[in-house]
């Protein structure tokens, strides 16, 4: 690899150094001073890259062409991959009209940016090529990347020099909530577990009076009353069924009432809730309990969705597999927490399984199912992220701001916030 050009040393200085907003220096990442092989010349101004995403099935693209606009009144050219936003909706005339700039290869998209947003983790282009290995040393990556999950990634990372902050791991504080991605994502799946439900079950969702006779309201069961299960909640409202729902958190309660639904009393149990208003874990018997206490519901249940995650543990048990047989033959079960394991015992992540007459389905990133909103919001969410780390059209690494300490996880050649005893040598990673 040949040394770095004088200007890109100073580039890379005048991006990440001092801000003139404060006077304080902020940490300047050594290896970013190294460009990649074959790295075409860079301009003065910081350049921001919307990739396409490489995950197979995923539909959503990270920033629209309306934010292209505030992300460039703060300083940044906006460059975007060729075909991006084509899952969305967008064309890429969409994008030059708002004033990006289309990229056609991914290499040397990924090489002339210094702030690359994302939604999925980076992974394996066509031919071979991993999307890590073309950013040069010192660029910063946002998106959701589940850290916990993708140790070897975060190792991949760091070997490479980036510095990678992931948006699942906001803090829940009134400063971050113009940014939080998971509130938004889960609020869509909410609303489509419902739909997907509505379309296997083989009956109508709400109460009909026709002239050959009355037809029963559906009864829907949601289990954990986060933002997905709110949503679930008021979208069956809305289709008119009838809807009780469960939650650990005897906080939520009221949101449950206040949408028309009937909260299920288990009886003495405790009060998991968790610091920032998470669902906490319950013991091995805590749980049993409540799944005694819920077994009748469920049986009575036409629909039954569920949304219940605990932050970096599996997705709790709560309907084994003698519940679902004992539910109505055509009744359907939506398993939102499918990726993290499943509430169900049947829930095979991907697929729909039939037990005895009875739907389960494990639908995965069922935010991509809508693509064109889910875009919309998800873009809001990671500019005004953005926008917190672009200072006077520089790009600051504050590891004192709340945010930017929480969310980042991999900086300066090491990996943050992942024991070592979970995450792998750095020779496992791929």
């Amino acid at each position: 690899m040949p040394p770095p050009s004088a200007a890109a040393c100073n580039r890379r200085r005048n991006l990440l150094a001092e801000s003139p907003r404060d006077g304080r220096a902020t940490t300047l990442r050594g290896v970013g001073l190294i460009e990649v092989d074959a790295a075409p010349s860079r301009a003065s101004v910081l350049r921001v890259a919307v990739p396409a995403e490489v995950m197979a099935g995923e539909r959503r693209v990270a920033v629209v062409p309306k934010q292209v606009a505030v992300l460039k009144r703060a300083g940044a050219e906006v460059l975007v991959g060729a075909g991006a936003g084509q899952g969305a909706g967008v064309g890429d005339g969409a994008y030059t009209a708002a004033g990006a700039r289309v990229v056609t290869t991914p290499k040397r998209l990924l090489a002339e940016a210094d702030l690359v947003l994302k939604i999925q983790p980076p992974g394996e282009l066509a031919g071979g090529v991993h999307e890590i290995d073309l950013m040069a040393p010192g660029t910063v990556l946002v998106g959701l990347f589940n850290a916990p999950a993708n140790a070897s990634l975060l190792q991949r990372m760091a070997q490479r020099g980036l510095t990678a902050l992931t948006l699942d791991a906001l803090p829940r504080t009134t400063r971050a909530q113009e940014m939080d991605v998971l509130s938004s994502m889960s609020t869509i799946a909410g609303y489509h577990a419902v739909l997907e439900a509505a379309v296997r079950l083989p009956r109508f969702f709400p109460l009909l009076m026709t002239a050959a006779g009355t037809v029963a309201p559906a009864s829907v069961l949601v289990l954990g009353a986060g933002v997905a299960g709110l949503q679930a909640i008021a979208t069956a409202r809305r289709l008119g069924a009838v809807v009780a729902a469960f939650d650990v958190r005897a906080a939520v309660r009221e949101q449950v009432e206040s949408l028309g639904a009937r909260f299920v009393d288990v009886g003495p149990a405790p009060d998991a809730e968790a610091a920032g208003g998470y669902a906490a874990a319950l013991s091995a018997d805590e749980e049993a309990r409540v799944r005694a206490a819920l077994a009748p519901h469920v049986a009575d249940a036409d629909v039954v969705v569920t949304t219940a995650l605990v932050p970096g543990r599996d997705a709790p048990l709560l309907i084994t597999r003698e519940m679902v047989e004992a539910m109505r033959p055509g009744s359907v079960v939506i398993d939102l927490a499918a990726e993290a394991g499943g509430n169900c015992a049947v829930t095979v992540p991907g697929e729909d399984v039939v037990v005895g007459g009875v739907t389960v389905r494990g639908p995965l990133n069922v935010p991509s199912a809508m693509a064109a909103d889910a875009s919309q919001l998800y873009s809001q969410n990671i500019t005004r992220f953005a926008l917190n780390l672009l200072h006077d059209g520089r790009l600051r690494i504050d590891l004192d701001d709340d945010i930017v300490s929480a969310t980042c996880v991999v900086h300066e050649g090491e990996v943050r916030g992942i024991s070592p005893a979970v995450a792998p040598a750095a020779a496992e990673g791929s």
